[in-house]
């Protein structure tokens, strides 16, 4: 007897179940055990520790001539002025282990034990303990460096490095076999860091309504504008302006989709993750960012799990998954909650802070410029009410207590683009008569010698 027209066909609905199956399958890897993240982090706590250490060895040979006492920029001057206008409230501002004392031997001691941290990190000893004073040198070095350490990878560094205690192990000697696994709050904290300096990234190159990211032009003077671009730039320079417009649009698909992937299903994350590492690498081919793109590769790791890096590690290795989970006793675990989970909470709160800060601020920089056509009328009005009900309070408040430490930070890269480049010429004299210029290894200069790679 055929179906009532009303009543849905049994086979159409089994065809509709099994493709839901598959979808389920494709996507979430249904019916696989719970992943896990033991190799994950140690792979995420090694690279940091590599990104710390080149941090730290690529600072160390610089400081005199930048911060030293007869350096372009001297930390001890700059803290007497600090000090002078802030009185009393100059270490709130400004904390920083230079305060004891600014000296050159001061910095070279603090670049240097960096430097032997950044080697424990690597090996495994106490990661916890280590990860909390890299973070704390390296903000009282950064604090000092004034212009020299302003950039976002310096930034991202500290907040990377702050927010790894929450996934790193409590033991002091490293454990392969043994372990307690990563809180799950810590990993998601690093992935929607992840998520906020690519989004950003690209939500501030339409907010700040520069014509050459709307007008996709954007490339066809960005790699000879650069900081420090490579010789691979200067191809890519020369490629057609249709195919830089295509590329501009690749970009921003790059930077505003694929992170939402971030929190989705976990195939749709090893895919986000692919891509962006992608990305990472093709703009350190065209130019020099120091470690910045290494360490926002670190910071993908996070979206990969055991089973997925099991297939890549070694043959040898292989044999010692699954690691031996080692369970707390509950009044540990009872203690680790009521402390960890009001500090998660609150760092979630401020980073949402920093995060429409600096959506608002984009936009009130196109305002200021009077660039604010291209913005569809109901995003600006977003905008003012996040400024009028949350930055109003947030800024004044919980913001200007967090942001002295410079860890807790809203990213936007290249959000108006600069479209001329000029080089500045630094020439000295013994004699005050005859002049000759400096040229410095890795500045754009002569034009005779191409452009090299200098990063990490």
């Amino acid at each position: 007897m055929p179906a009532h027209p009303n009543q849905p066909d049994t086979a159409d609905k089994t065809d509709r179940s099994a493709f839901v199956l598959l979808l389920k399958r494709m996507l979430w890897d249904k019916g696989a055990a719970p992943p896990t993240f033991f190799l994950s982090r140690w792979m995420f706590l090694r690279l940091l520790g590599l990104v710390y250490l080149i941090a730290f060895v690529s600072m160390w040979p610089q400081l005199d001539g930048l911060v030293g006492g007869e350096g372009i920029l001297p930390a001890g001057s700059f803290l007497d002025f600090i000090a002078e206008r802030l009185g009393n409230d100059a270490f709130r501002q400004l904390p920083t282990l230079c305060w004891l004392s600014s000296s050159d031997a001061m910095l070279h001691g603090l670049c240097a034990a960096g430097t032997v941290m950044s080697v424990q990190l690597l090996v495994g000893i106490a990661p916890i303990p280590v990860l909390l004073l890299l973070w704390y040198v390296y903000l009282s070095l950064m604090l000092v460096g004034q212009t020299f350490f302003s950039f976002q990878w310096d930034s991202l560094l500290l907040e990377t490095g702050f927010l790894a205690m929450f996934v790193a192990p409590a033991s002091l000697l490293p454990r392969w076999s043994r372990q307690q696994p990563p809180l799950i709050a810590g990993i998601w904290m690093l992935r929607w860091l992840l998520f906020k300096l690519m989004f950003l990234s690209g939500a501030t190159k339409l907010l700040s309504g520069d014509a050459a990211w709307w007008e996709l032009t954007a490339l066809d003077v960005h790699y000879f504008t650069q900081p420090l671009p490579s010789w691979v730039g200067w191809y890519a320079h020369q490629l057609p302006s249709w195919f830089q417009k295509i590329s501009v649009a690749i970009m921003f698909v790059i930077e505003l989709t694929v992170p939402l992937f971030i929190f989705a299903p976990r195939r749709l994350r090893h895919a986000a993750c692919g891509a962006l590492i992608l990305f990472q690498f093709l703009i350190a081919l065209t130019g020099n960012y120091n470690f910045f793109n290494l360490l926002t590769a670190v910071l993908c790791v996070s979206l990969l799990d055991d089973r997925f890096l099991k297939h890549f590690s070694p043959k040898r290795w292989r044999g010692r998954f699954p690691i031996e989970r080692v369970e707390m006793p509950k009044w540990r675990r009872w203690t680790l909650a009521a402390v960890v989970t009001p500090a998660v909470v609150a760092l979630f709160f401020v980073s949402g802070l920093t995060f429409a800060r600096e959506l608002v601020r984009t936009h009130q920089g196109a305002v200021a410029r009077g660039e604010t056509g291209r913005l569809p009328g109901v995003v600006a009005a977003v905008l003012k009410a996040g400024h009028t009900y949350v930055l109003s309070w947030g800024q004044d408040g919980v913001l200007a207590k967090t942001d002295p430490f410079r860890t807790i930070n809203g990213y936007g890269l290249f959000r108006v683009m600069t479209t001329e480049r000029s080089e500045i010429v630094i020439e000295g004299s013994n004699d005050g008569i005859r002049w000759q210029e400096y040229q410095f290894k890795w500045k754009p200069g002569d034009l005779h010698h191409r452009p090299r790679f200098v990063q990490p």
